[in-house]
C-alpha cells in the first residue's frame, strides 16, 4: 500500500476521509483543509530536497487552521510553512504537523488609502504588485523576495534598501492551541534578518501602513529591481536565496568568493558562479550534501577571516 494517503474536500468543503486507508490521530469532522500523510518535502521546498512531513495540513482559511490547531496534542511538534524558500528540510523529514500556509491565508486588501490588509499565505511579490496597483510606494523591494508575508514578517526580509518591519503597523498571530491574537509593533525586537516576540505564534496576518506614490514610478520601480536581481543572481535555479546573513561592514558573498568557493560543489551541491552566496541543487543533490556544504564554507571562512557566517537559512528535520 502506498505511504502517502489524502483527506479531500468534498462538495460541502468538509474533509472526506476513508478510513480504510489509514487512521488518522486526529479529529477531522468539519475541517475543511487537506491532510496529508508522509508529503515529500522536495515539493515544497526552493531547494527539492528534503524528506517526508509526518503530516501536512493545508488549512482552507484561518478559522478552520484555528480549528485544526485546536485538535492537535500539545506534545506534536509543529512546523509553519509558506514558499519554502528559506528553509533546508534534512533527508528525514520532519515529525509532527507542518502547516502550509502559501496560496491559502491569501486575502489581500485595502484598508483605506494608506494602509494594507495582508495575510500571511501572500507572495511578497503579489504585496508590491497590488501596492503599485494601488498608488502607495514602499513595497517595491518585496517583488524581488521569494516568499511569502508570513516569512518576510518572520525574518524582517530586506532587500535593496528597503525592510518589511518598517512597514508593518500590526500584526495577527496565532498560537499552537487555535487561539488568535493582536499584535503592536512595541510586542516585537526587530533587528537585521531578525525578529523576536512571543513565542510560540505564529503570524497569520499583517497591516502595512504605505505612502502615496506614483502607480508608474512604482512598476519602474520594480522593473528596475528584479533586473538587477535577474543580472546578479541565479534565478531559476534551485536554491534557497542567500545561504549566509551579510556580516557587519562586508558581504558574505565577498568573502565566500574570496576564499575560492565559488563554483565548487559537493556531491550535485554547487556554490553559484553567478553569486557566490547561493548554493544551487545541480538535480542530484541531497539535503544532506547542501548541509556539508554550507558547513565547510562557514568553517572555511572562519578559519581564513575570523569572521563567523551566520546562516540565514534554516535547517530543520531528521537526518537519516
Amino acid at each position: 500500500m502506498k505511504s502517502q494517503y489524502r483527506w479531500q474536500i468534498n462538495n460541502r468543503r468538509h474533509l472526506k476521509y476513508n478510513p480504510d486507508l489509514y487512521a488518522s490521530p486526529f479529529d477531522l469532522q468539519d475541517l475543511r483543509g487537506q491532510l496529508r500523510h508522509n508529503e515529500p518535502m522536495s515539493k515544497h521546498t526552493t531547494w527539492r530536497v528534503g524528506g517526508p512531513a509526518e503530516w501536512f495540513y493545508q488549512p482552507a482559511d484561518v478559522l478552520d487552521l484555528s480549528a485544526f490547531l485546536q485538535r492537535i496534542p500539545p506534545d506534536i511538534p509543529l512546523f509553519w510553512l509558506g514558499l519554502g524558500s528559506n528553509i533546508l528540510v534534512r533527508d528525514g523529514g520532519i515529525k509532527g504537523v507542518v502547516i502550509a500556509t502559501s496560496g491559502l491565508l491569501n486575502t489581500l486588501t485595502p484598508l483605506d488609502e494608506h494602509r494594507l490588509y495582508v495575510e500571511a499565505g501572500v507572495s511578497c511579490a503579489k504585496v508590491a504588485r497590488t501596492a503599485a496597483q494601488q498608488g502607495l510606494t514602499g513595497t517595491e523591494f518585496l517583488a524581488g523576495i521569494p516568499g511569502t508575508m508570513g516569512g518576510a514578517l518572520a525574518m524582517n526580509a530586506s532587500a535593496w534598501g528597503g525592510e518589511t518591519w518598517v512597514l508593518v503597523r500590526g500584526v495577527e498571530t496565532m498560537d499552537r492551541y487555535g487561539n488568535q491574537h493582536r499584535r503592536t509593533v512595541t510586542d516585537y525586537q526587530v533587528g537585521y534578518r531578525t525578529v523576536k516576540g512571543p513565542s510560540g505564534e505564529w503570524f497569520t496576518a499583517v497591516t502595512l501602513q504605505l505612502l502615496p506614490g506614483s502607480n508608474e514610478d512604482s512598476q519602474i520601480r520594480i522593473r528596475e529591481l528584479l533586473k538587477k536581481r535577474n543580472d546578479s543572481q541565479p534565478i531559476g535555479q534551485p536554491s534557497c536565496g542567500s545561504v549566509f546573513r551579510n556580516p557587519p561592514g562586508d558581504y558574505a558573498a565577498r568573502l565566500i568568493e574570496q576564499a575560492g568557493w565559488k563554483g565548487r560543489c559537493l556531491r550535485g551541491a554547487c556554490v553559484s558562479e553567478k553569486h557566490a552566496n547561493f548554493i544551487i541543487n545541480q538535480g542530484e543533490a541531497t539535503a544532506q550534501a547542501i548541509e556539508e556544504l554550507i558547513g565547510q564554507i562557514r568553517n572555511s571562512i572562519q578559519e581564513s577571516t575570523g569572521v563567523t557566517l551566520i546562516p540565514e537559512v534554516h535547517v530543520i528535520g531528521e537526518t537519516v
